[in-house]
């Protein structure tokens, strides 16, 4: 299936939020309006793809939990109807074994740790439906840890936060810090006995934005045996792309919230009202190329070495991808870039997937 190609692993997309959006959406055909379906992983080279299922906090708490669930259900329903094209992998070895079958691996993930609320029961509840994969916080603090953006609530992890570190590493979950304060990464380096993913996130000697990772929390990542994965949102590549983006993004948030508001908290349909008029605004932002996603690869690698770096896309998670990497189909042209830079065939495989699916040969045994 994926022959000449160079096997990807991508450590985040967001596409069963889109799935739990449109019950009519099916993975095995293309899908105009996204970046994610098999035939464009196909042509990507794709092997295996990390599920990110996200629940926006500005939902009601009590849905936090049954609404992941629920996107997690629908996630490996869309699995189930393309069966000889994917399979749900529990394990590193199970996704090795479904790459070597010439299918994709699909390893269902839970973006931010408000899912289970201060619940360890419902922690393991997410095991049991499949999950291999959390991140701590998105972008919300939560009872687990802070986040990066915002004032502290716990200075890192909370006392529950340790307890979830030791619980995952348990039961083979990789723990995931992007989105996570700096605090919190350095509390949970302490703690873990595994090496962790920072599944999406960018350098901020390049980008100075707190959803990236400094030269010191690399070279910790490093010796913990951890990976990063680079993200292709252009808001986290290059400062005055990151300006542009973020300054629009505040302004659509307000927006957002007083809508939500009028709309008893329903967040859906208020960016229904507004992403229409906000799209020609995000669309006009200039965004940079594949070769500043090499630039991040480059530098994550001169601080971390060549065995912690991955790729982390986001796809489907933004509207706006840099120009050669409008979806997952133009995969292979980061190896093209990494190959005309001098990088060898192996030093590629390794940061197209091979360190990704190490990391989780060693975490998710079971």
């Amino acid at each position: 299936m994926f022959e000449g190609k160079i096997s990807v692993f991508d450590g985040h997309c967001d596409t069963a939020t889109k799935l739990m959006a449109d019950d009519t959406m099916d993975l095995g055909k293309t899908c105009g309006d996204g970046h994610v379906d098999i035939p464009r992983m196909i042509e990507g080279g794709v092997g295996a793809q990390v599920f990110a299922c996200w629940v926006d906090p500005d939902v009601p708490a009590e849905k936090w939990n049954i609404t992941t669930i629920k996107m997690i259900r629908r996630l490996r329903a869309a699995v189930e109807a393309n069966s000889g094209s994917m399979g749900i992998a529990r394990s590193g070895l199970e996704i090795e074994r479904l790459i070597g079958e010439g299918r994709i691996a699909a390893v269902i993930g839970v973006e931010g740790g408000h899912a289970i609320g201060a619940e360890m029961d419902a922690l393991v509840r997410l095991f049991s439906e499949g999950v291999r994969c959390m991140t701590l916080t998105w972008n919300n603090h939560n009872e687990i840890a802070d986040a990066c953006e915002g004032e502290s609530c716990h200075g890192g992890l909370s006392d529950f936060g340790r307890d979830v570190i030791g619980m995952m590493d348990s039961m083979g979950m990789v723990i995931d810090l992007s989105h996570s304060s700096d605090s919190t990464f350095y509390d949970v380096l302490e703690r873990t006995s595994n090496p962790v993913l920072v599944s999406h996130s960018c350098m901020r000697n390049i980008c100075d934005h707190p959803r990236n990772m400094n030269d010191d929390m690399l070279r910790a990542l490093a010796r913990n045996g951890g990976v990063v994965g680079i993200n292709f949102f252009p808001g986290f590549l290059e400062n005055e792309c990151s300006r542009e983006t973020f300054a629009l993004w505040n302004e659509y948030k307000r927006e957002r919230t007083s809508l939500a508001g009028k709309y008893d908290g329903d967040v859906g349909r208020a960016d229904g009202e507004l992403l229409g008029r906000y799209m020609p605004k995000i669309n006009a932002i200039k965004v940079p190329g594949v070769d500043v996603v090499v630039d991040h690869i480059e530098m994550a690698i001169d601080f971390a070495g060549i065995d912690h770096v991955g790729i982390g896309s986001d796809y489907d998670g933004t509207p706006m991808m840099p120009r050669g990497l409008e979806d997952i189909s133009k995969m292979q042209s980061i190896a093209g870039e990494m190959r005309t830079r001098g990088y060898s065939a192996k030093e590629t495989e390794k940061v197209m997937g091979g360190n990704l699916l190490a990391l989780f040969k060693r975490v998710c045994t079971c």
